[in-house]
């Protein structure tokens, strides 16, 4: 009988994008500045990078106490825009290819 040997595929890496703050105005709660993070990470190596944008004022606000983190990651993605969120992914891939296959090294000889 024949079997079959499973293999296990490393996890393909994904963006992962997080709201590390939001500056808001504390008489009605509109937030104009997010702060946030996106991490690359595959089993072994990560890479990761920090931004923040503002936000305009819109006609009607959601209150502060219903935002949620997808909510806010949907509109900073938005704010972004699909060209500058492929260059981030981009630059996160190539430092994790970096760290998977150096083409740089610091140190002396005699070490």
């Amino acid at each position: 009988m024949a079997t079959k040997k499973a293999t296990q595929k490393a996890s393909a890496p994904e963006l992962i994008w997080k709201i590390s703050q939001l500056e808001r105005e504390t008489a009605d709660g509109f937030v104009s500045t997010v702060h946030y993070t996106v991490d690359l990470k595959d089993d072994v190596y990560s890479a990761g990078a920090y931004g923040l944008i503002g936000l305009e004022k819109p006609e009607t606000l959601i209150p502060y106490s219903e935002l949620t983190e997808e909510m806010v990651v949907s509109w900073v993605l938005a704010q972004l825009g699909e060209e500058k969120v492929l260059e981030v992914k981009q630059a996160l891939e190539s430092s994790l290819n970096e760290q998977r296959q150096p083409t740089k090294a610091a140190g002396v000889p005699w070490a």
